[in-house]
C-alpha cells in the first residue's frame, strides 16, 4: 500500500458559505470598507458561535467579520498573511490579511492538529490519518505542491516535518494512541517508540530537538534517536506543550488524576531536553490548553485562571513576575466552549476574555495592557498570522 506521494494541487472548491462585513472598532456594526482598503496590519482572528472576528494587530480594531457556521479552530499557516480553518469538513485556508475565507480546502473528516516549522506546515487529518506537508509560501498560488503522508491507522495524531526531511508522526488508532514513528525523506522508517501512552501535541526546542507527550512523560526525538523522560508520578499527563527556538526546555501542562471528569491542574512541567529531566512548577492558579505559550526571550507563560499571565524562568523553574490582565474565572466543563486563551508574536500577546466580550494586547516588556477591543459575540479560539 503506497502511503507517501508527492503532488501538485490545485484548490479545493469549498461549499461553505461565508459572509464578509467589515466593521467599526470594537462595536460589530456594518460599515462600508475604505476606498482602497483590504489588507489588516499584523493581523490577529478569533472565533465566535458563527464566524471569525479579524483585528488589527495594532490597533485591535476589528476589520472583518466572517460568517462561518460551527465550531471552527483556528492555526497559524506559517506566513504573514494566512490562518488554517479546522473547519467540519476539513482544513480551510483563511486570507486574515485580507480578511476573508479563500477557496482552498484540504478535505478530510475530523481535521486535527497543524504544526509549522522549518518553513513547512503539516495538517494532521484524525478521521483520515492523512498528513499533508505544504510550503506556506506557496498557499496563495493557483497550484502548490503537497506532500501527503498516510499514517499506518487513523488517529487523534500530529505530526512534524524537520529541517533535514525527516517526518515525525504519531502511532495509533481509534481506540488508543501508543507513541510515535521517525521517516526518513522518502518515507522509510528510522526509528520509532511505542512507550508512549495517550500520545498527545509536540514541540519543538532548540537544536530542532522533538518533545512529545504521554500520559506518563514525554518522548523526545533528538538526532535519530529517541528517549523517554518520564513523569514522576505514576499518572503524569502531559498533552500540551509549547516550545521555543532559543531554549533547551520546553513547557507542558501537567495533569495527575486519571479518573477526573476535569482536572484543573495547577503545576506545569518543564522538561530540559539537554538533560532530560522534568522539573515541575506550582503556578498557585490553575490553567487550561490554551493557556501556554513562550516569550520571545524563551520564558515561559502561563495564562492562570486568577486572570493574570504568569512569566516563568525555565532554567531556575520559577515565577518571576506576573501580568495581569482579566478578572478570574473558571474552566468550562466542555473543551469546545469558549475560555481565555493566549496568542504571542514577538513581543506581544494578545489574550481573549469571553466573559467580558473582549480582547487585549499586552506588551511583555513592559507587563502592560496596550489596547482592548469589545467585541460583538464571546471570543472563543485565537490566534493570528506567524511564520
Amino acid at each position: 500500500m503506497k502511503r507517501w506521494s508527492r503532488t501538485w494541487t490545485t484548490a479545493v472548491v469549498s461549499t461553505v458559505a461565508s459572509t464578509l462585513v467589515l466593521t467599526g472598532c470594537g462595536a460589530g456594526q456594518a460599515q462600508q470598507p475604505a476606498s482602497g482598503s483590504g489588507s489588516v496590519t499584523e493581523p490577529v482572528a478569533v472565533t465566535y458561535d458563527g464566524g471569525i472576528y479579524v483585528l488589527d494587530g495594532k490597533t485591535l480594531e476589528v476589520k472583518a467579520d466572517v460568517k462561518l457556521a460551527g465550531f471552527n479552530r483556528l492555526n497559524a499557516a506559517g506566513d504573514d498573511k494566512h490562518l488554517v480553518v479546522s473547519t467540519s469538513t476539513g482544513f480551510r485556508v483563511f486570507d486574515a490579511a485580507a480578511g476573508k475565507l479563500t477557496d482552498i480546502e484540504f478535505p478530510g473528516a475530523e481535521p486535527g492538529h497543524v504544526v509549522r516549522h522549518a518553513g513547512r506546515t503539516v495538517l494532521f487529518t484524525d478521521g483520515t490519518g492523512e498528513v499533508r506537508i505544504l510550503n506556506p509560501s506557496t498557499l496563495a498560488n493557483a497550484e502548490r505542491e503537497v506532500e501527503t503522508y498516510k499514517a499506518p491507522e487513523p488517529h487523534h495524531g500530529v505530526a512534524i516535518e524537520l529541517k533535514n526531511g525527516e517526518l515525525v508522526s504519531t502511532l495509533g488508532n481509534k481506540d488508543k494512541r501508543v507513541g510515535i514513528q521517525v521517516l526518513d525523506k522518502s518515507r522509510k522508517e528510522i526509528t520509532r517508540n511505542e512507550d508512549c501512552p495517550g500520545v498527545h501535541g509536540e514541540a519543538t526546542a532548540k537544536d530542532e530537538v522533538v518533545v512529545i507527550g504521554c500520559q506518563n512523560g514525554v518522548l523526545v526525538y533528538r538526532n535519530g534517536a529517541i528517549t523517554k523522560v518520564k513523569s514522576p508520578t505514576a499518572y503524569g499527563r502531559i498533552g500540551n506543550q509549547a516550545g521555543s527556538d532559543s531554549s533547551p526546555i520546553v513547557l507542558g501542562d501537567y495533569k495527575q488524576d486519571a479518573d477526573a471528569e476535569l482536572e484543573r491542574p495547577t503545576q506545569i512541567s518543564l522538561i530540559d531536553t539537554t538533560t532530560g529531566t522534568l522539573k515541575l512548577v506550582d503556578l498557585g492558579a490553575s490553567y487550561t490548553f490554551r493557556s501556554l505559550a513562550r516569550g520571545p526571550q524563551g520564558e515561559a507563560l502561563v495564562l492562570g485562571t486568577d486572570g493574570k499571565i504568569h512569566v516563568i524562568d525555565p532554567v531556575k523553574a520559577e515565577v518571576t513576575r506576573t501580568i495581569a490582565v482579566t478578572d478570574t474565572w473558571q474552566e468550562p466543563l466542555e473543551w469546545q466552549q469558549p475560555r481565555p486563551a493566549i496568542f504571542v508574536r514577538g513581543g506581544t500577546a494578545y489574550v481573549s476574555d469571553p466573559n467580558k466580550q473582549q480582547l487585549h494586547r499586552i506588551d511583555l516588556a513592559e507587563g502592560k495592557i496596550t489596547a482592548t477591543a469589545s467585541l460583538a459575540q464571546k471570543p472563543n479560539e485565537l490566534s493570528g498570522a506567524s511564520h
